[in-house]
């Protein structure tokens, strides 16, 4: 954004929509592009979005092991417990290829619906520690107890994401900026020894900063390196913040109300380094408040940040607070609209 001729605020959703049918995608995307895209005015981020109501292949983890497959890198099947690594074969299972599918589907439905747009557009992917607390190991328990395995892992989703890159420019010749948000909601457990073990009478032992680091490290570099923009989503309390910035995100993205007050200095120091942040502002439940009320909120946050709105306008992103899949379809549009009426009111502000 930096550079651009007359920075403004944006807006973006956070990935998924409510529904359990490939119509409620088809309906995701249309509201997606109409809002974004071509109602944005310059001001939305459309992005691919998610219907995980469709299935465990449609899910976060489901999508992100799509890619793997696509890129064939990791086979994995769907056990009871969840999603399970089975090796590099070559032929993936029938529901890892189909989540395979099911992704190529919906990029497939984008890229005709996208047709003539230029500016910026955001894809989703689970990030490594995230997976390596949700996938099980060939042997059984979650490859968070491995330290080869989360490495591998790790590795093979950095090379997936850069495939994905080129994948997504390819079917959006207009993009003139790709963002790549990585999703960690289980990043904070993993760093604080929170994720339980198979048995369910443990905890997986503790990840420290430095192989954190490293894991992030690989998969925001092969994303800058193909081109795009890695931006760190997570919707836990406790985001860590400054570690991911250190791995090399270029932007954070933030449920607003979950961040305690070391979280707001670190969203505060990420803005003035020239970070994007991207501030979850609207409630994905409930009643949906009106445009004044989220632009006050805004202008509260940077009030309290000591910044100068008007310096940092153009990294500025607002958004729902967290996924829109257990809103109705009513009140995912009205959130779209929402974080995008009030980047419009912001900039007004800004200029009075």
């Amino acid at each position: 954004m930096s550079g651009a001729a007359d920075p403004v605020p944006l807006a973006t959703g956070i990935g998924s929509f409510p529904g359990d049918h490939q119509r409620d995608h088809d309906e995701a995307l249309r509201l997606v592009i109409g809002e974004l895209a071509e109602g944005g005015d310059g001001h939305g981020i459309p992005f691919v979005p998610e219907v995980p109501g469709r299935g465990a292949p449609a899910q976060m983890t489901g999508r992100t092991l799509g890619l793997l497959a696509a890129a064939d890198l990791w086979d994995a099947d769907l056990q009871p417990e969840g999603w399970r690594l089975t090796g590099t074969s070559g032929a993936p299972p029938i529901d890892q290829r189909r989540a395979r599918s099911l992704l190529g589907q919906d990029l497939d439905g984008w890229e005709e619906r996208i047709d003539g747009y230029a500016g910026p557009v955001k894809t989703q992917l689970a990030g490594p520690w995230t997976l390596a607390a949700t996938v099980e190991r060939p042997r059984g328990d979650k490859v968070l107890a491995d330290h080869g395995a989360r490495r591998d892992l790790a590795q093979a989703l950095a090379a997936a994401a850069a495939e994905h890159v080129a994948d997504l420019r390819r079917r959006t010749p207009g993009a003139d900026r790709i963002v790549v948000q990585i999703d960690e909601p289980g990043l904070p457990a993993v760093l604080a020894a929170q994720v339980p073990t198979a048995s369910g009478f443990g905890k997986h032992r503790v990840v420290h900063p430095p192989e954190a680091d490293q894991a992030m490290r690989w998969v925001c570099e092969a994303i800058a390196a193909a081109g795009a923009e890695p931006w760190l989503h997570c919707c836990a309390p406790g985001a860590p913040i400054e570690l991911v910035r250190g791995a090399g995100a270029q932007g954070v993205a933030v449920d607003l109300d979950l961040v305690d007050a070391a979280g707001h200095d670190a969203l505060a120091q990420a803005l003035e380094d020239g970070a994007v942040v991207a501030l979850g502002v609207v409630p994905t439940t409930g009643e949906v408040p009106g445009e004044r009320a989220v632009l006050e909120r805004v202008r509260r946050w940077l009030d309290l940040t000591g910044l100068d709105p008007v310096d940092h306008l153009d990294r500025v992103v607002l958004t729902p607070a967290c996924g829109l899949a257990g809103s109705s379809g009513a009140h995912a549009r009205r959130a779209i609209q929402v974080a995008l009426g009030a980047t419009r009111a912001l900039l007004d502000a800004s200029h009075q």
